[in-house]
């Protein structure tokens, strides 16, 4: 196990009793370009999710993720963009089911293992409130969290240091002591945040690595009652 990983577990992972898992790249796979194709020519969309415009997708699915309204979003690109384009983003957000893909390979199975091991799991998500409402809806699997906390609904976003210290207060009423919980992102600002709290964090990689991480086998544990289902662990 690599030195990081030793620190971030205080050398003892099997004293973890919660986990807190960030939200896309952790728990579902999330990907924009599948609601636009079909509707578009690739130059287009390619043009929407462009990842160098400061004022593109990126930064307006940020301000969604901070609470910013739908409208709200769409005045402030038409200002930078035009109407026409804008039009493409308004058809993007009438369609965003879509881009939820899928949990995370391996993150379903992860939840049911870690519930039956009595680990409690909770999501600190930077999502958009309609964003996370469906993933709930549309993966099951996700219904093994024993709360969330959703960026949108607090008008903060990770890495902010406030928003971790009201998943502190907040999941702590409910039995989360921070010194026995680990902290799961692809952020690594947002990881180094929650170490700088008090939290053990890792940088999230795969299922793979959370599981060695954690020090769970491959095998989920499951009582002799119970089958491999589904239903077992929500």
């Amino acid at each position: 196990m690599r030195s990081d990983v030793l620190a971030a577990l205080n050398d003892s992972p099997a004293d973890i009793t919660d986990v807190v898992f960030g939200w896309y790249g952790v728990m579902v796979e999330r990907l924009p370009r599948l609601v636009l194709e079909g509707q578009y020519p690739s130059g287009v969309i390619d043009m929407v999710l462009d990842t160098d415009d400061i004022w593109g997708f990126d930064y307006y699915d940020a301000m969604l993720e901070c609470g910013w309204s739908e409208e709200r979003v769409l005045a402030d690109y038409e200002q930078h963009h035009g109407p026409a384009v804008a039009w493409v983003l308004r058809v993007y957000l009438e369609r965003r089911r879509l881009a939820l893909h899928a949990v995370m390979p391996g993150m379903g199975a992860m939840l049911c293992d870690l519930r039956s091991r009595r680990i409690r799991m909770w999501a600190l998500a930077n999502a958009a409130a309609v964003d996370y409402d469906m993933a709930l809806e549309q993966f099951p699997e996700l219904g093994a969290l024993s709360g969330s906390i959703v960026s949108a609904r607090e008008r903060l976003r990770m890495p902010d240091p406030v928003l971790m210290h009201r998943a502190e207060e907040r999941f702590g009423r409910l039995g989360l002591d921070v010194s026995r919980t680990l902290y799961v992102d692809t952020d690594t600002r947002s990881v180094e945040v929650a170490r700088q709290a008090g939290w053990r964090g890792v940088v999230f990689q795969d299922a793979g690595q959370l599981r060695r991480e954690l020090a769970l086998d491959w095998r989920p544990f499951y009582r002799a009652s119970e089958g491999p289902s589904l239903q077992s662990c929500l």
